[in-house]
This record gives C-alpha cells, sequence and structure tokens, in this order.
C-alpha cells in the first residue's frame, strides 16, 4: 500500500514537470522549433540547411583524410631520408669515397678500368688517415689490385711519389699517363699496370689531402 502512495506521488510530481516542457516548447520561437510535419513549406529550408550542414562535414571529412595521408606520406618520405643519411649518404667518410671515385674515373677512365680505378680510391679512403708514411699507402693501394706483385718492387716503384710528396713537389700525373692513353689497358705490361697505379694512388691522396684541407 505504501508502494502505491509512493508511486501516486513519484508520478503526480513528474506530471507538472512534463507540462512545463511541454508548455516550453510550444511556446519556442518557429524557426528554434523541429518541424514535425514535413508538408509544411517552412519545413523545407530546414532540411535544405540540415543537408547543406552535412555535406560540409562530410567535405571537411573527406579533406582531413586527404590532407592526413599527404602529411603521413611525406613523414615516411622524410624518415626515409634520415635513414639512409644515417646508413651512407650523410656519412663523411662515405662521402669522400664517393667525390674521390668520381675523381679518378672522370680523370682517368680512358685509361683505366674503372674497377681498377675504384679498388684504388676504396683502399686510399680507407687508409688516408693513418700513420703510415706515404711509401707504405702507396704500396698498399697497388696491392689492392695487383696482389701478386712483390712489396720490395712496389717500393722501389713508389720512391718518386713520395720522394715528391715530402719535398712538396707535384709530379703531373695526367701528363705522366698521356702517353697510354691510346693503348688498350689489357696489352699492357705488369710493370707498366703497376707505374699507373702508383701514379694514379698518388693522385688520389692529392685529393685527398685537397679535401682534408678544406675541412
Amino acid at each position: 500500500m505504501t508502494n502505491k502512495v509512493n508511486g501516486l506521488n513519484t508520478f503526480n510530481t513528474l506530471l507538472p514537470q512534463v507540462k512545463l516542457e511541454l508548455l516550453e516548447t510550444l511556446l519556442e520561437p518557429e524557426d528554434a522549433a523541429y518541424p514535425w510535419n514535413p508538408a509544411n513549406h517552412e519545413s523545407e529550408a530546414y532540411f535544405s540547411e540540415l543537408e547543406q550542414r552535412f555535406a560540409t562535414q562530410d567535405f571537411f571529412d573527406e579533406e582531413l583524410l586527404t590532407q592526413s595521408q599527404a602529411f603521413y606520406s611525406h613523414l615516411d618520405s622524410l624518415w626515409s631520408e634520415v635513414t639512409t643519411c644515417t646508413h651512407h649518404k650523410c656519412d663523411p667518410n662515405q662521402s669522400v669515397l664517393d667525390s674521390l671515385q668520381v675523381a679518378l674515373n672522370s680523370t682517368f677512365a680512358n685509361v683505366v678500368p674503372q674497377t681498377w680505378l675504384n679498388a684504388i680510391a676504396q683502399k686510399a679512403a680507407d687508409i688516408f688517415s693513418s700513420q703510415q708514411t706515404m711509401s707504405d699507402q702507396l704500396v698498399q693501394c697497388v696491392q689492392s689490385v695487383l696482389p701478386a706483385w712483390d712489396v720490395e718492387d712496389l717500393f722501389v716503384l713508389t720512391r718518386p711519389f713520395a720522394h715528391a710528396m715530402r719535398s712538396s713537389e707535384s709530379p703531373d700525373v695526367k701528363a705522366m699517363l698521356s702517353k697510354t692513353e691510346n693503348r688498350d689497358w689489357l696489352n699492357l705490361s705488369e710493370v707498366e699496370q703497376a707505374k699507373i697505379s702508383v701514379a694514379i694512388a698518388y693522385y688520389a691522396f692529392q685529393q685527398l689531402n685537397g679535401v682534408d684541407s678544406e675541412d
């Protein structure tokens, strides 16, 4: 019995509140009230505005999706460049080697095979910062392409260039090799190939010294 009385009291309390909300809705301005009758002429403008609003929202959503995809694509590109830079392009040693190989190939490609020049450049770049004598460095460069040659014989070939380096004299390597420009590399004797290799190694260290002095 008590529950019924309590329920009736609750209903009597909610009833005035519902009436007030209904009255508030009825008293709202016409442009703020929902058009319950879609057949009314005023309803057309209301629904047209809603459609435009939703169309605008769809446009912004699509634009946001497109821009975000472009942003993440650009981000991936930048990250790829950073990764490449870390492992290759921004490595100072690799940059020096690339420049040296280009220099040797552009100067001596008409005389010496590219693989030969690249091997000399690689060895020169590897040992350039070492505390070895110039003769030792020249010998090691030539050994990278003529491993079967005796070290003592190579030292004999490197002496004039090592002396020139110590005395600040600069033999004209290009002029020295001009005599072999029109000869096939494979037709040269091993002694001629060794002499040319020493001269190119000397030229390579000249290039490296130039880069080092600029730094």
